[in-house]
């Protein structure tokens, strides 16, 4: 690091700064002070760039944000305070919390526990020595693994704990190879006197891990994380030299001091027995309070300090996901970035973390109360969590449009007060990833329709890479499932530097981008288990026509359009229900392409979008090459690859571009294309009247809505190719449901 300030300064002229960073991956510049810097400085910052894009070095100038990529672990933890539970019931909690996590993504695993209280141990701390494990693969490989250890250890699972402490971790791979090494929690060495898990990625831990060797730390992993529990042992052990004490949030403040990049870290130790400390900058993490009196259960707006000092008996959870904790308690905290949770004597402390000032503030923080059911992370009655999410959507709509469909109008609570900013706005502009670019791509006519505002479409990642024109004068609305998706994020970011006015499009409740956006839409979907999106994407929508709805609804000229619209949408979840029992045809249809090898999908207007959907879904978890393609663009190129053998799907449901999908599949025909049409009911002589290919007879709704009732039967023929050809179909092969990495 070096710093350059200018001696002479003309009159008026700010004082230059630079301060220059680079590793062996990055190359970073930033300025304060003057635009205009001097001549000298101004050549040195483009010699950098220069250099840096010769040896591909990514180089970020003044005014942009570094990013710092995530990546999809999941976090679990489990305090019982006043209340006995046998370890073989903390066991079972710390495993389940992972099973429920297992959707993100994962390639090994781990948890910790207390070991029994032994005074012959010899160990430097008053309490317990943890027991940990880490396996590779599966959680069912944690848990077979975990138990035969305990019985070669002899470890007695009966013995039972009035307060008792455990974490526990699932891993996506980013530094070092999926192996028990490189699992978490990850230790601050020979007696594990600081354990952490943590998701995200700290950007600066060579240098960290650097400093550490030369103070004669060892390192045994790969990871990124590993510095972090032995820069908690540092500063514990100089702290104890120094001034002969220090609490557990002191260590982690100044840890967190030390720390880039983006994380969320819960730290167990047994020189402070029966405490944990999370924190966070970035990634989710969630404190959940489940009070064993039920005095408490279900009223919002407790101070969460307040509430939990009463000293009864109660169990407290920390998730990356709300999806871990919705069993146990409805009562949660989603922690912000910077705040430091301090649980300790059944008691929750709050403290916001500042890099400038040494001693933290105290905040107080209320309770949310989670509006979720238990069942809807189970299976029930269905195979597989994408096939009963398929069959969900009749609910999930409903949820998504209810108390929203007001007197023949639309309200949206969590847009109205920025109504009038995006009807003057210059352009919208919808951001995405994979599924949810797909689902504001199916919205965007009728937005451009209804507002009379042009759309245009942004993928993230490509977003980031061209540093495309963002203005003061857009929407930019930005669409997620999760809220957590890295490129999505790192693209809000880039917005918001630009001025514009940013909305958000996501199920999660709490999420970074339901945080971080001015305004937005939670879709209500209820929670998605499945990799592979279903209920998530029609409800997305469902969630932007009532949006467009809402930015049109002060012209008089589309008055007659909007009521129809509405109408539709009342009664969307019925024709949703009616589409759904094609199932079985589905199923057949299947059978006859399971030894396909490539499957094309043509769709225009506003099923352009239902040609891409379709084709992923059957990509991702039938892992069969698929393409959505636009039916106007098929003479120039893909007619080259149709003959008898590749079967492919046209979408010819009732709009303005029925009549061009009628010579689609003539031209497709006379090629003697293997052709699957889908059409609205009672057409099936209009769009094949040879009767020589395969007819899917779906209802009829306002043409704008077709793409909720058209992918639908695409979700079951995906979800029914996957089951025979014998592959995962909730977690697919190299794919996880939160896509926190660039």
């Amino acid at each position: 690091v070096c710093s350059h300030e200018s001696k002479s300064k003309p009159p008026g002229a700010e004082t230059t700064r630079l301060c220059f960073s680079s590793s062996s991956t990055q190359l970073v510049v930033f300025s304060a002070g003057t635009p205009r810097l001097n001549p000298t400085v101004s050549l040195l910052v483009q010699s950098l760039s220069t250099a840096a894009t010769a040896s591909q070095i990514p180089f970020y100038p003044e005014g942009s944000r570094r990013p710092t990529p995530l990546r999809m672990c999941g976090i679990f933890a489990y305090l019982n305070y006043n209340v006995s539970r046998e370890r073989r019931y903390i066991l079972e909690v710390l495993f389940n919390g992972l099973r429920r996590l297992e959707y993100r993504g994962y390639d090994s695993s781990g948890i910790a526990l207390d070991a029994d209280l032994s005074s012959s141990s010899g160990a430097s701390y008053a309490g317990a020595p943890p027991l940990v494990f880490r396996q590779e693969g599966k959680i069912e490989n944690l848990v077979r693994s975990v138990y035969a250890e305990v019985d070669e250890k002899d470890v007695n699972l009966d013995a039972a704990f009035n307060v008792h402490a455990g974490i526990a971790h699932s891993r996506w791979a980013t530094h070092g190879v999926p192996a028990p090494r490189n699992s978490h929690p990850q230790s601050s060495g020979a007696g594990d006197e600081f354990l952490v898990v943590h998701n995200g990625i700290i950007t600066n831990y060579e240098v960290l891990k650097e400093t550490l060797t030369r103070h004669g730390f060892t390192f045994e992993s790969d990871t990124d994380t590993e510095v972090i529990p032995k820069l908690a042992k540092f500063v514990f052990d100089k702290a104890h030299d120094e001034k002969g004490d220090v609490t557990f949030s002191q260590v982690v403040m100044e840890v967190m001091r030390q720390l880039e990049g983006a994380y969320a870290l819960i730290f167990k130790s047994p020189h402070y027995p029966n405490e944990l400390i999370a924190c966070k900058r970035g990634s989710t993490l969630i404190l959940g309070v489940n009070e064993l009196s039920g005095q408490n259960s279900g009223k919002p707006f407790h101070d969460v300090k307040a509430l939990t000092t009463n000293g009864k008996p109660k169990e407290l959870f920390f998730s990356s996901d709300l999806c871990a904790i919705v069993e146990h308690t409805k009562n949660y905290l989603a922690i912000e970035d910077d705040e430091i949770v301090h649980i300790k004597d059944g008691s929750v402390s709050v403290l916001k973390f500042d890099q400038d000032k040494e001693k933290p503030a105290s905040v107080q923080r209320a309770l949310s109360v989670l509006e979720m059911e238990v069942e809807q992370i189970k299976k029930g009655n269905y195979d597989h969590f994408m096939q009963k999410e398929i069959h969900e959507q009749p609910h999930s709509l409903t949820t998504t449009m209810r108390g929203r469909l007001k007197d023949g109008g639309i309200l949206l609570g969590g847009l109205k007060e920025h109504l009038k900013t995006i009807r003057r706005s210059r352009r919208v502009v919808f951001v995405g990833c994979g599924t949810s670019y797909n689902a504001a791509l199916a919205a965007r006519p009728f937005v451009e329709e209804l507002t009379g505002i042009p759309v245009t479409m942004e993928v993230a990642s490509d977003l980031l890479d061209r540093q495309g024109p963002i203005y003061r004068e857009d929407t930019a609305v930005f669409v997620s499932q999760s809220g957590e998706t890295a490129d999505t994020l790192l693209a809000l970011d880039y917005a918001l530097a630009n001025g514009a006015l940013c909305v958000g499009i996501t199920n999660t409740v709490g999420s970074t981008l339901s945080r971080r956006t001015h305004c937005g839409v939670h879709i209500n979907a209820g929670c998605e288990i499945g990799v592979a999106s279903t209920k998530a994407y029609t409800s997305q929508i469902v969630a932007m026509a009532m949006m467009a709805l809402a930015i049109g609804s002060d012209q008089i000229s589309t008055q007659a359009r909007r009521d129809a619209i509405i109408s539709g949408l009342s009664n969307l979840p019925k024709n949703v229900s009616e589409v759904l029992k094609l199932d079985v045809e589905m199923k057949e249809l299947a059978s006859s392409l399971v030894d396909s090898e490539s499957l094309l999908v043509f769709g225009r207007g506003y099923n352009y979008a239902t040609a891409l959907e379709g084709a992923l879904k059957v990509k991702e978890v039938a892992l069969m090459h698929s393409e959505g393609m636009l039916a106007g663009e098929m003479k120039h190129g893909p007619l080259a690859l149709v003959d008898e053998n590749l079967p492919i799907v046209v979408i010819a449901t009732r709009d303005a571009c029925f009549s061009k999908q009628q010579s689609v599949i003539q031209q497709l025909l006379s090629r003697k294309g293997r052709l699957i049409v889908m059409c609205s009911k009672g057409d099936a002589s209009a769009v094949c009247p040879s009767g020589s290919c395969r007819v899917i007879e779906v209802p009829e709704v306002a043409d704008c809505l077709q793409p909720v009732i058209n992918i639908i039967p695409l979700q079951l023929l995906a979800y029914h190719l996957t089951v025979l050809r014998g592959f995962d179909v909730d977690q697919p092969r190299n794919l996880a449901k939160s896509v926190t990495t660039q």
